[in-house]
């Protein structure tokens, strides 16, 4: 019975979706990442921290979008989970700071005690940052209840044991030896969020509220549906990527980091943009064997994504997004920031246990230079 009504359902259930929920506004989302970047510097500590850094020394890993549940049908998390708490403990012991940037909690269809109940030791696994001054908390559009309940400082010292802030956003602010780039002094800003600001479809719409609470959520659960693959709805979140890759063109000496799309992008590209650019270089060099193994990847892939930028060779690299922390298949991507590089990682299972991969790094001085 639920496999049959998974067909009926499937296709109806996601059209109401792309049909009800707005479409990502570029004005509206200029005009909010704007009002949030200039605050933050304006009034740091009001609505988010600024942080100045040592670019090859200082280690942060940023997490977005665990989407932590109750371990029912709807929770998307719960096959993520062993790769994030080994995740969690090897930066804890290599002295990570570490940005957890948004949805870590999804409050759109749990309350916080079945959340509270079913994730104790992935709380105690980011408690051990926080013990170490080493842990901040950005708030995304699922768990916005840090934000704006009255009692959420309550809940917050229950879990942590502490009086934790949650933040809308994060400035790390590093200097970096001249170059020949564009840059106008040696100063480098990061900007993180979590990047729903100004999206009507997260951000304020009564309709995706609804529709996850009260409909989706339950359907989810029952049909043991996923929705965090590319697959559902991919056009509109690289739509929405790609007007955060807009904003943050347009800034100076500044690099973009969000999450909510739950797409991979690194230094403005996503995967297969990435791929498509390595596969001109080999053509250009006449290396056979490369474009034969880029073609079977490209291949591959091409399934994962509707949409390309048009001008994806010639983008500026100041655009990146974590990911998420509860793809289907229990992968969990990040990002990092150590060692004087930038690198998009995942955490997938191997043989049974969880292992890092590497999968694009560009150190911050090359990236400068491509300003």
């Amino acid at each position: 019975m639920r496999r049959l009504l998974r067909i009926l359902l499937l296709k109806p259930i996601l059209w109401a979706a792309a049909k009800f929920s707005s479409k990502p506004d570029k004005e509206r989302i200029f005009k909010a990442l704007t009002k949030l970047y200039t605050s933050l510097q304006e009034e740091p500590g009001k609505r988010g921290l600024v942080i100045p850094f040592e670019y090859k020394t200082s280690k942060f890993i940023i997490f977005s979008d665990q989407h932590k549940g109750r371990r029912n049908g709807a929770d998307d998390f719960m096959l993520a989970e062993p790769n994030y708490l080994s995740a969690l403990q090897h930066y804890y012991e290599q002295d990570f700071y570490f940005i957890n940037l948004g949805d870590s909690e999804e409050l759109w269809e749990n309350s916080l005690r079945q959340v509270k109940k079913k994730n104790k030791a992935n709380f105690e696994a980011e408690k051990k940052f926080l013990g170490h001054n080493r842990y901040i908390k950005v708030f995304g559009n699922h768990d916005l209840f840090w934000d704006n309940d009255p009692l959420a400082w309550w809940h917050l010292k229950n879990i942590y044991g502490e009086k934790v802030k949650v933040y809308e956003g994060v400035v790390l602010l590093t200097e970096v030896p001249p170059t020949n780039s564009r840059l106008t002094n040696s100063r480098l800003t990061i900007f993180l969020t979590h990047g729903h600001q100004g999206d009507a479809s997260s951000d304020g719409n009564w309709f995706s509220k609804f529709f996850v609470a009260k409909i989706w959520a339950p359907l989810q659960a029952f049909l043991r549906i996923n929705p965090n693959t590319p697959a559902y709805d991919a056009e509109k979140k690289t739509w929405h990527n790609h007007i955060m890759y807009e904003w943050s063109a347009e800034q100076q000496n500044t690099l973009l980091v969000t999450g909510h799309t739950h797409q991979p992008v690194f230094a403005s590209l996503t995967h297969l943009e990435r791929l498509y650019k390595k596969y001109q270089l080999a053509e250009a060099a006449n290396d056979d064997v490369k474009k034969k193994e880029l073609k079977a990847e490209i291949q591959k892939r091409e399934k994962e994504f509707s949409a390309v930028s048009v001008d994806y060779l010639t983008m500026k690299p100041t655009y990146f997004n974590s990911g998420c922390c509860c793809f289907s298949d229990g992968d969990i991507t990040g990002i990092e920031i150590a060692g004087g590089c930038i690198r998009l990682v995942k955490w997938t299972m191997r043989e049974g246990k969880p292992v890092r991969m590497l999968l694009e790094e560009i150190s911050v001085t090359e990236l400068i230079g491509k300003f």
